[in-house]
């Protein structure tokens, strides 16, 4: 079974890599075999992880860039110039600006649609004619969140974009089966460096703690994980599907103290 999660051999690409979620992934792979293109606005950032990753014995490019203003062809370019294939696609970027309802304005709605479903649509489109010229196919990985199952005040921009690349991934994996696989994860609250000040206060820290059934906050690796399998060849009858990696959650764990209107 072990060599249903190898990755030797294979490419991946990974936005969003500089740091948090992203550069777990990144490094994830790369242990498990993967050559990487990595991608993020800020070059420092992704030079540390690339480092990282060769410190593993792996290749890693890194491609310094805005995915959502810059062009996805480039990540595809590299990795099939450096590497000569490209297996592995994942979807990292995204995010919104918590807001009240009123204050959530409709170019908010549609900017945080075009951050999280628009920029993942760009890059699978440039990255699946590559992956249907190798004789494995693909496997398309897109990050959602858990607030896509469990809503919350504030979040209405980044819930329903999240929920729309969750229903994105099923509807794409059937136009792209069964040559190219695709799947998402959807992470709760994970120890990175967007969490802010939320992990830094311990009253704050310690409320969320307690309503997460695991009891604990996740962390990058728990994320990598996943991906690692959705990669490999052991998840090779999904496709279309969401795995929560979310300490057990059955509700919201943060709950944002807006008053009712």
């Amino acid at each position: 079974m072990s060599q249903t999660q190898s990755l030797e051999g294979r490419t991946a690409i990974v936005t969003g890599a500089g740091r948090g979620i992203g550069a777990g992934i990144a490094l994830g792979l790369a242990e498990a075999g993967a050559d990487l293109v990595i991608a993020a606005r800020s070059a420092d950032q992704l030079e540390q992880v690339a480092d990282r990753i060769r410190r593993l014995g792996r290749r890693a490019i890194t491609v310094p860039a805005n995915v959502a203003e810059d062009d996805p062809a480039d990540l595809v370019e590299a990795a099939t110039r450096e590497f000569g294939a490209l297996d592995i696609v994942v979807n990292n970027v995204g995010g919104a600006l918590p807001k009240p309802f009123l204050q959530t304005s409709v170019k908010a709605l549609v900017g945080a649609f075009a951050f999280n479903v628009g920029t993942a649509h760009a890059l699978n489109l440039a990255a699946v004619p590559s992956m249907l010229s190798n004789d494995r196919g693909g496997s398309i990985i897109n990050i959602t969140s858990s607030i896509t199952t469990q809503p919350g005040r504030g979040l209405l921009a980044y819930g329903t974009a999240k929920a729309a690349l969750a229903h994105y991934t099923r509807m794409a994996a059937q136009d792209l089966s069964p040559r190219i696989r695709m799947n998402a994860i959807a992470p709760g609250t994970i120890n990175t460096p967007a969490l802010g000040y939320v992990a830094e206060d311990d009253a704050i820290r310690e409320e969320i703690v307690s309503r997460t059934p695991l009891r604990r906050l996740g962390v990058p690796d728990d994320i990598a994980a996943a991906a690692v399998f959705l990669a490999g060849d052991g998840s090779a009858y999904m496709t279309g599907k969401t795995i929560e990696v979310d300490g057990g959650l059955i509700a919201p764990n943060m709950v944002m103290p807006l008053p009712d209107l």
